[in-house]
């Protein structure tokens, strides 16, 4: 009976192995190449914490497909500005940006919004550069869709 227990968990721990190799085959496989744009214009609310899992999606969504299956944007406009903002104090969102960017992430910023709220990216934005600047967030939006970006709003 002993041997037959041993057997039977060898088998166990064998097809957990192939199974969990498998995994990742089948996931690119089935999710292939993406193209994808993710849009924020709301506040993150206490903590944060709307903007946490909008980027927590986006890491899960890189995850599931892989960085080099993928070509992400994230356009913010309006209170969605608020991402960059609040990552200027906030050590964890500091983290999940630069996680996403580092994985080649484009973070595109409304300049209207910009302009509209008299936001300076320089001085009140974390880690944005003049060339993440777009002239509309909405029109951006459009745009990448036209050329095939799938829109996600988490």
């Amino acid at each position: 009976m002993k041997h037959l227990t041993s057997l039977v968990l060898a088998c166990a721990v064998a097809m957990f192995g192939i199974f969990a190799a498998t995994t990742d085959a089948d996931a690119q496989e089935r999710y292939g190449k993406q193209k994808v744009v993710y849009h924020i214009n709301y506040d993150g609310g206490e903590d944060d914490r709307a903007y946490r899992g909008a980027l927590r999606n986006m890491q899960n969504h890189i995850n599931a497909v892989g960085a080099e299956n993928m070509d992400i944007k994230l356009v913010l406009h309006g209170n969605g500005l608020g991402v960059l903002s609040a990552a200027m104090s906030n050590e964890a969102l500091q983290g999940q940006v630069l996680e996403l960017k580092g994985q080649n992430v484009a973070i595109h910023v409304c300049n209207n919004t910009l302009q509209g709220r008299k936001i300076s990216y320089e001085n009140d934005l974390f880690d944005v550069f003049e060339e993440d600047i777009v002239p509309s967030g909405v029109a951006e939006l459009s745009h990448l869709q036209m050329q095939g970006y799938t829109y996600i709003k988490p």
